[in-house]
């Protein structure tokens, strides 16, 4: 392919880019491990009966915490589909940005966006190494070889293409965070009744979302009762057994719970749906952040769309 330019590089290249990016993770992973298990394993024993349905560590209350949840959640999703339709690396860098400035004046946790971001690196991490590797040249493209190695080529246009797509993909994880944690989750879901879902989903998700605080509470407890009568995790089948009867009286005890409380919310009068947390009123300043959301979400398009 004549139109392919190739462009060589010093052989040494290759092992600083794969030790640069191994180098900041072996230093970015165990910190946000200790802070997994301070937030896991807190000092206190809380209540986990009750779990914190809201960011309780904010630092004080945003114009996103005063906006209405309704408003909210249609705005948000318009705004992700606006972002996944973006082509071009600059539009997708500039709608990082957006979620960046958006994340700072929310007041949200920054330890929970770094653990989300945590969660998604390791997807976008393999598709930043595999994609330039793999993407097939195009007459135009540009190909980085590494010293004698012509077998390793890497492809700039899939640099970016990946790079594109990851930009893509933090922008709009990062915005679940200001959507999650500016709002109390029985009013994210009841604002999800009000736009039409229906309610017996939201309630199976405030169920799920509280009990399964308590039964992990649970299996922790069984966990360090089976360690502190010798139980190692090893290759056998003794060590498969107990494993088999540890989940089977996870089933079990969830299995009763969930009869009790079945049986306590009908002696409460449960008839099927969960009295509404507040009442939701759109007013004009809900309104004027909408327009200003969608506006945003409009010159980012056209923006793309200029570019290409």
């Amino acid at each position: 392919m004549t139109d392919v330019h190739h462009i060589q590089v010093p052989l040494w290249y290759l092992p600083l880019l794969v030790l640069i990016p191994a180098v900041v993770a072996a230093g970015v992973v165990p910190w946000l491990s200790r802070q997994a298990r301070a937030r896991v394993v807190p000092e206190k024993d809380p209540d986990w009966s009750i779990p914190p349905l809201t960011d309780s560590r904010g630092q004080g209350i945003s114009l996103i915490h005063r906006w209405d949840v309704r408003c909210k959640i249609v705005t948000m999703l318009a705004y992700s589909f606006a972002i996944a339709s973006l082509s071009h690396l600059s539009a997708a860098v500039a709608a990082l940005c957006v979620s960046l400035v958006v994340l700072l004046t929310s007041k949200v946790s920054f330890h929970k966006v770094m653990l989300r971001i945590f969660a998604l690196g390791g997807f976008l991490g393999m598709l930043v190494v595999v994609m330039p590797l793999t993407v097939p040249a195009n007459p135009g493209d540009t190909l980085l070889v590494f010293g004698s190695l012509d077998w390793l080529e890497v492809n700039l246009r899939g640099v970016i293409l990946a790079a594109t797509i990851a930009a893509k993909a933090m922008a709009i994880a990062l915005l679940m965070e200001p959507l999650l944690s500016t709002a109390p989750l029985p009013v994210t879901l009841h604002g999800l009744s009000r736009l039409g879902v229906p309610d017996m989903a939201g309630q199976m998700v405030l169920l799920s979302y509280r009990y399964l605080h308590v039964f992990t509470h649970e299996a922790r407890r069984m966990t360090a009762g089976m360690k502190a009568r010798g139980f190692e995790k090893k290759t056998s089948l003794d060590t498969l057994r107990a494993l088999g009867n540890f989940l089977g009286m996870i089933f079990v005890r969830s299995f009763e719970r969930t009869e009790r409380v079945f049986d306590a919310m009908q002696a409460r009068g449960y008839k099927g749906r969960f009295p509404d947390p507040g009442r939701l009123q759109i007013q004009w300043r809900d309104i004027l952040l909408t327009g200003v959301w969608i506006a945003a979400g409009t010159a980012l398009v056209w923006f793309d769309w200029v570019k290409g």
